[in-house]
């Protein structure tokens, strides 16, 4: 026998290490961050801000001059054209080439082009900012939907595990007052009935809380067979922050912090510079260069430095002019390209203001079906709690059947419940009326 419960200890030790090291125990912050880290559309988003901000710089830079240095080596074999005393002669001879240059230009007047593309490029890194922002703001609140669940599920647990524990009790006080002839055999069989099913009950709200804890360890993307254990939320809240906020006042909120909203508007500017900047091709452009120009060849007696810095050097400084005539309708077709693009963009913008106002609109309705709600369940719970406990006095003294006493007790545990869905109802609420406004605050 003492080594059966050896072995038996020895295997619940076991069960418990591979139980802690199958849990990961965090809170409404670190999963935040988990999700953030592994949420692929806010990593796409991310990376693509690279690529904004180094188009931002490179619009920047376009107002200084870019410059180019070249080089060439070429070896020559036949006959050479040489100039000696006046005259040309012709030997065949291997001539060894060294070309250098130093090439730079700077558009002077293009119809302010750079000026355009400059504003068009902070606009959009703004607007890819804010799209971040936003998705941000959407992975938070994907987790704290599924975060809020969690914890509610297991409150309904909990609900469900005290009940049957009641309910038990209940069955051991019958069982005693059939004994003692005070009870009839068919109400101990009744209530045998209800634990049984109270512990089907118990088995569901179980496996409810399973289904939704993986669904939360596969949006934070957990290791394979890792399960969170979340830390609790207290939620009740000290007071209603949108109570009494009309829906023009919650509207007017949503439109000057939706990052989405202010988004789309940034776009709509910046494909609005992009079209004019396109449109300025249409028009004359001026521009300044400068090259340097030297050689060595093999054919001088004299040394490399002395050909390449004193002999050959050559210095060109000049204007250029480029007037626009004929380029077979180029210069139309990307204008049409961005005016197509640009009135797109005002439609998107459109369209987007149309969902802010119905996501605001949703989310006041059901943010005050939640307040309404929680109100309601707490007078509904004290209820069920005095004619349970009244029915139970009742039942006692044999003044009750039982069919009273098993409404009254599963009267009260569905205002528990309905209580428990309600608090935390009201909780994301509050959530997604901060997410339809803009101003859900991500934790980092």
């Amino acid at each position: 026998m003492d080594k059966k419960y050896i072995i038996l200890l020895i295997v619940a030790l076991l069960s418990g290490a591979i139980q802690a090291q199958d849990t990961l125990r965090i809170d409404f912050r670190q999963a935040v961050d988990l999700a953030l880290s592994a949420n692929v559309d806010y990593q796409m988003q991310t990376n693509s801000m690279e690529v904004l901000k180094v188009e931002k710089q490179s619009a920047f830079l376009s107002h200084l001059p870019n410059a180019n240095i070249n080089s060439s080596f070429s070896q020559q074999s036949g006959q050479q054209f040489q100039q000696i005393e006046g005259e040309i002669v012709v030997t065949n001879v291997r001539n060894e080439v060294v070309n250098a240059g130093l090439n730079m230009n700077m558009p002077i007047f293009n119809s302010g082009r750079r000026i355009l593309d400059t504003q068009s490029a902070k606009l959009a890194y703004e607007a890819g900012e804010k799209g971040l922002d936003r998705a941000s703001q959407q992975v938070m609140f994907d987790v704290a939907r599924r975060y809020l669940q969690v914890l509610l599920d297991d409150e309904l647990v909990r609900i469900s595990q005290q009940n049957l524990i009641n309910q038990k009790e209940q069955f051991r006080q019958i069982d005693g007052f059939v004994e003692a002839g005070l009870r009839t055999l068919s109400d101990k069989y009744n209530q045998q009935s209800e634990v049984a099913r109270l512990e089907s009950v118990l088995v569901d709200a179980e496996l409810q809380y399973q289904n939704d804890v993986w669904d939360l360890s596969e949006y934070l993307q957990l290791d394979p067979g890792v399960v969170p254990v979340l830390e609790s939320v207290n939620p009740r809240l000290d007071e209603l922050r949108y109570d009494g906020m009309s829906m023009t006042e919650l509207y007017d909120l949503a439109k000057v912090n939706r990052a989405d909203g202010v988004q789309q508007e940034l776009l709509e500017f910046s494909f609005k510079k992009d079209m004019q900047a396109i449109k300025a091709m249409y028009y004359p452009r001026i521009g300044a260069f400068y090259n340097y120009n030297t050689f060595f060849t093999s054919l001088d007696d004299r040394n490399l430095q002395d050909q390449l810095f004193n002999v050959y050097p050559q210095n060109t400084l000049g204007l250029s002019l480029s007037i626009p005539i004929f380029n077979n309708f180029q210069n139309r077709l990307n204008v049409s390209r961005s005016r197509v693009t640009y009135k797109n963009q005002i439609l998107q913008k459109e369209s987007v203001n149309r969902k802010i106002y119905q996501d605001v609109k949703l989310a006041h309705l059901n943010y005050m079906a939640a307040v309404k709600k929680e109100g309601n369940t707490s007078i509904q719970v004290m209820a069920a709690e005095e004619a349970q406990n009244a029915i139970s006095e009742r039942f006692r003294l044999g003044l009750s059947n039982f069919v009273d006493l098993a409404t009254a007790n599963q009267q009260l545990v569905a205002a528990q419940a309905d209580k428990a869905q309600a608090v935390y109802t009201l909780f994301f609420q509050e959530v997604l009326m901060q997410h339809a406004l803009g101003t859900l605050e991500v934790l980092k």
